[in-house]
């Protein structure tokens, strides 16, 4: 073993780890899969938030604002709430209701849906649930692009949005939308937010209770056997809901196996070597191909 306490480079050509890959899913008693947004970016340039995606669907917002891509803009002061919902309503509407569902979901669909699995994710654009992931097995730790909370917040109430969203996007003219359609909480009457994990003002309302509890519930009742920790996509800005647990969980398990596909940055501590499969591939390249192995 390596002087270092870290791994850093994949751990065969990609045949090979696609088999490997496969035939660990084949003798799992369970697979537990980690996703962060680097398996949204694999699904192809129809979900990019930046280049000729963000160019044609914002690029009036580029030139006024001065900002180059979705992620930023989420974050520009904007002056009035008829601008700040013109952007956020365009943005939900192509990010999590008119985009098409990802590829690679799909196949992670297929290969894991034989087997008892969990997803926790960081992901907010709700593709697992569009793919078919069966709700009770997904616990989406940050949000959900489809769900408003109090800006305050006064309460720990969210709201569906599609309705609202539909309408500011079908509405605004001059990169603004009504005033009536500013959307208001019920309780308080204060600006309604995005229910998305940026600072304290996060609402867990009781649906994330109750998946955190079920996520709580089977990590618990699998803390032995053959399970494999599959992450996909999650890289180093939240790595203590995923990366570290994943970790220490396999550590913990002599019979686990953890398993990375993360594009350009792959890492695990040597600890685990001989139970870490690292693949520096694009995610729904390895998908697809372990999908069409198994099922073939």
């Amino acid at each position: 073993m390596s002087s270092s306490p870290w791994m850093t480079r994949s751990t065969g050509t990609f045949s090979s780890s696609v088999r490997e890959l496969a035939r660990r899913i084949d003798a799992a008693d369970a697979v537990l899969v980690g996703a962060g947004a680097g398996l949204s970016m694999a699904c192809g340039p129809e979900f990019a938030y930046d280049g000729e995606r963000f160019d044609r669907l914002f690029g009036d917002f580029a030139r006024r604002y001065q900002f180059h891509d979705m992620y930023s803009g989420g974050f520009y002061p904007y002056g009035t709430l008829e601008e700040k919902w013109a952007f956020w309503s365009r943005y939900v509407w192509h990010n999590r209701y008119a985009c098409p569902v990802g590829q690679p979901y799909l196949d992670l669909l297929g290969i894991v849906a034989d087997k008892d699995h969990f997803v926790l994710t960081t992901n907010v654009d709700h593709q697992f649930q569009r793919a078919g992931f069966d709700g009770q097995r997904l616990f989406y730790t940050q949000g959900d692009y489809g769900l408003f909370q109090c800006s305050v917040p006064c309460h720990e109430g969210t709201y569906d949005n599609r309705d609202a969203i539909a309408a500011m996007v079908e509405r605004q003219d001059g990169l603004r939308v009504p005033s009536e359609l500013v959307p208001h909480c019920p309780v308080c009457g204060e600006p309604m937010d995005m229910n998305l994990r940026a600072d304290d003002t996060f609402v867990q309302d009781e649906g994330w209770h109750r998946a955190c509890d079920r996520y709580v519930a089977w990590r618990n009742a699998h803390e032995e056997g053959r399970v494999v920790y599959l992450e996909l996509g999650v890289g180093g800005n939240t790595p203590a809901i995923v990366k570290y647990p994943f970790w220490r969980m396999v550590a913990q398990n002599p019979r686990a196996f953890y398993v990375q596909v993360n594009q350009g940055e792959v890492v695990a501590p040597t600890e685990i070597a001989d139970r870490t499969l690292l693949l520096d591939e694009d995610a729904a390249k390895v998908l697809a191909a372990v999908r069409t192995l198994r099922e073939g």
